[in-house]
């Protein structure tokens, strides 16, 4: 008896850590952004965020030279804003507009083996009524019990969407216990919504991984992996601060080729950012939280704003 049951804490034992190693090239996940998980009861501005990823790694054996890594990745998402209340029946009280935001997203994403990243992306869909924000917005409030919302007659209008996105991220150094590392951050972006750049400084610390196998960069799936990680698991803290010029913003000034939008304003081309997260990880889960400050953004009375992220993946085969 005794011997049976040690054989089952033994089989039990060695599949749970074979399956800590085991490699999935397959990633399902979301992110849900909100004011809310500040858990200070703040409703405005950007006020909701919700992102359904999916992602698959490309067999390394078949990459040449410095390519470590390559992934493709398929997204929807979808963005809510409005004033510092959603309840704005009066315009002339709006510090922002009611404005949404709707799309899909194809992105590859490319890790080299110096812990150089590039990411490309290519979203389509629209902002305005045809984004839903108005329903989802509603639907949240009713479930929840939250107040009434009033002002989406006045949000953004109408307008098709097409957005490209380039990311690249450097690693600067890394100190010899691999428990602290830093690394330049930067994006460009160009489109009918968003376009602006912007520089940032990451910062993490803990049991984390090179880039091109860290969950932060979403590059925990691999197949035929060239390089060993540094942890089977990860948990980290990490800081960001991040410099943005931001040379329009359509959910703020509306469309860039017509002014049909009632409640429109100007935006300040210079707006600092700071993400502290933390970030857990193990072969096959990822969950992750964090809390992103912004600078004042609209030449309003619109006030600096603070929003918190949640993402939970899951890797398969």
């Amino acid at each position: 008896m005794y011997n049976k049951v040690l054989l089952v804490i033994l089989s039990l034992f060695t599949t749970y850590f074979g399956a800590i190693s085991q490699e999935y090239n397959h990633e399902f996940g979301v992110v849900s952004d909100n004011d809310a998980y500040l858990w200070y009861g703040q409703d405005r501005y950007y006020t909701n965020g919700l992102f359904i990823y999916y992602r698959r790694a490309i067999d390394q054996d078949k990459l040449n030279g410095n390519l470590e890594k390559l992934t493709y990745e398929l997204s929807i998402g979808q963005k809510m804003y409005t004033p510092l209340s959603g309840y704005g029946p009066d315009p002339r009280t709006h510090d922002r507009p009611f404005a949404g935001y709707l799309y899909g997203k194809a992105q590859v994403n490319l890790f080299y083996q110096r812990e150089q990243v590039w990411k490309a992306g290519l979203a389509l869909g629209t902002s305005g009524p045809n984004s839903l924000a108005s329903g989802t917005q509603n639907l949240i409030h009713n479930t929840v019990g939250l107040y009434e919302t009033s002002g989406w007659d006045y949000q953004i209008q109408n307008e098709a969407a097409v957005n490209l996105d380039i990311q690249y991220t450097a690693l600067l150094g890394r100190n010899r216990a691999k428990s602290v590392d830093f690394s330049l951050e930067s994006y460009a972006q160009l489109g009918t919504v968003f376009n602006g750049a912007g520089l940032g400084l990451l910062f993490r610390t803990g049991h984390i991984n090179q880039l091109f196998h860290s969950s932060y960069h979403n590059a925990a799936i691999s197949q035929n992996s060239k390089t060993k990680k540094l942890h089977e698991r990860e948990l980290y803290f990490y800081a960001r601060p991040q410099f943005n010029y931001v040379a329009y913003d359509a959910t703020i000034q509306g469309s860039l080729f017509t002014h049909n939008s009632p409640v429109t304003f100007s935006i300040r081309p210079f707006v600092f950012e700071q993400k502290l997260g933390i970030n857990y990880s193990t072969a096959r889960f990822t969950l992750d939280y964090s809390l992103t400050f912004r600078a004042r953004e609209i030449k309003s009375n619109a006030r600096p704003h603070q929003y918190g992220s949640i993402a939970i993946f899951y890797r398969f085969n």
